[in-house]
């Protein structure tokens, strides 16, 4: 079953963008026709992961109503191997781009919702895509909302820091809880023993603080801080642990299959 998944925090520094880079490799390796997208206006990056260059066309002019989403699609399939398809909207990274973002106002907002929702439709009903991930904004900016908005599920991003755990759950209470989307919770960056002890006690302990679903617990891996966001771990390093736990994650999200 197709489906729109917003990757999304309450603070910036989660690992969130990674997760999301990551979690379509996943999809894709497994043989799906996947697109993301940076909804993360203010500071865009996926442009700089993904290594693209010579965009002429970006997601802003798309929600600015100069395009269709065709124009904005960059096909990357190539980057992976395997029989599933990759594919990217990025954001503008210009100063006077994430200048004009700060000026929109309300009827822009409920407009570029409307162009989201289209965007959903015209990938997943007309042109068959399996996924469309979202990377968000953090916190509650106009483009992550109308993300969560849009989505048929919301992987949340946190870590163990006390703020972000506080700002998550004030989230997630006084937010979240508005919407029916179903949503699922990854602890990113966390302590090995923490990690390794992802069972029953654990699971419960994380659902009593944050009353929402775990996806799974990432270790503060090494070799992820290292790579600085230029690794597609599916595809270049299929072994590691980091890619073992990405695909437990999105067999979750796949199945609708949170605890």
């Amino acid at each position: 079953m197709s489906k729109l998944v917003a990757v999304h925090s309450y603070k910036g520094g989660t690992g969130k963008t990674i997760m999301a880079v990551n979690l379509a490799a996943t999809f894709v390796k497994q043989g799906k026709k996947v697109a993301i997208f940076d909804l993360d206006f203010r500071a865009p990056s996926l442009f700089a992961i993904l290594r693209c260059e010579k965009i002429s066309v970006w997601l802003n002019d798309y929600l600015n109503n100069k395009c269709e989403v065709d124009d904005v699609l960059v096909d990357l399939s190539s980057r992976i191997s395997g029989m599933g398809k990759l594919y990217a909207g990025l954001a503008d990274p210009s100063i006077d781009a994430m200048r004009d973002i700060t000026t929109k106002d309300r009827r822009w907002e409920m407009r570029a919702l409307g162009r989201l929702l289209s965007l959903k439709n015209k990938l997943i009903d007309e042109q068959k895509f399996d996924y469309i991930i979202f990377d968000t904004s953090p916190g509650l900016h106009f483009s992550s909302m109308n993300a969560i908005v849009t989505a048929d599920f919301v992987v949340i991003t946190t870590t163990g820091d006390c703020s972000d755990v506080n700002g998550t759950k004030r989230m997630i209470t006084e937010f979240y809880k508005m919407f029916e989307t179903k949503t699922g919770l990854v602890i990113n960056k966390v302590l090995d023993d923490d990690a390794r002890s992802n069972n029953a006690e654990y699971v419960k302990k994380i659902k009593d603080i944050y009353n929402v679903p775990m996806l799974g617990a990432v270790p503060c891996f090494c070799e992820v801080l290292k790579a600085e966001g230029r690794c597609l771990f599916p595809q270049d390093k299929p072994e590691h642990p980091f890619t073992l736990l990405l695909s437990e994650i999105a067999d979750k999200i796949e199945m609708n299959n949170v605890n």
